[in-house]
């Protein structure tokens, strides 16, 4: 299963729930099942890594975001991922304006897995202060906690192992 965070530059919301996902995914057991990436609907930051407030606040909830890169979405990814998954609103409206219509199943925004929060989208921390980083990094860990429970039902999984489901 291939997955595609998106927002608008890759350096906060997309790379946080990337992050966030690759160590769910270890902990589960599921890394070698689940292959996890992100990208953002502009070419603002290429190569680039995450803003540095966005690698504070996850750091100080255990997740290491240093190693990934910002790159823009590609004609190639709406193929190659099951699902792509959006920050907000204006993130899904590009995304799907970008998408081929064979694959605008796969576009949805991670706010569609929220088990606690009512919000319908990730904002934007960019331009705010800590406590905007704070919130997207309790969005985006309960989008993945439904996320993860998803990707588990569709490859027939169970628990937090990545073991089999039993009939």
């Amino acid at each position: 299963m291939n997955l595609l965070f998106v927002c608008m530059g890759n350096i906060c919301r997309s790379p946080t729930a990337e992050g966030v996902m690759r160590q769910h995914l270890q902990q589960q057991g599921l890394a070698d099942r689940i292959h996890v990436d992100s990208a953002g609907t502009h070419n603002y930051h290429p190569g680039k890594p995450p803003d540095l407030r966005t690698q504070k606040h996850a750091a100080l909830r255990g997740y290491d975001l240093s190693a990934l890169r910002a790159r823009q979405i590609l004609q190639a990814d709406f193929s190659r991922f099951d699902l792509i998954l959006t920050m907000d609103w204006d993130n899904q409206a590009l995304t799907e304006s970008l998408c081929p219509p064979a694959y605008a199943r796969k576009v949805r925004r991670l706010a569609e897995f929220f088990q606690r929060h009512s919000d319908t989208a990730v904002p934007d921390p960019y331009y705010g202060g800590p406590d905007e980083f704070e919130r997207v990094l309790d969005l985006v860990e309960d989008g993945v906690e439904g996320l993860m429970r998803h990707c588990r039902q569709r490859l027939g999984t169970s628990g937090s192992t990545g073991s089999p489901s039993q009939p």
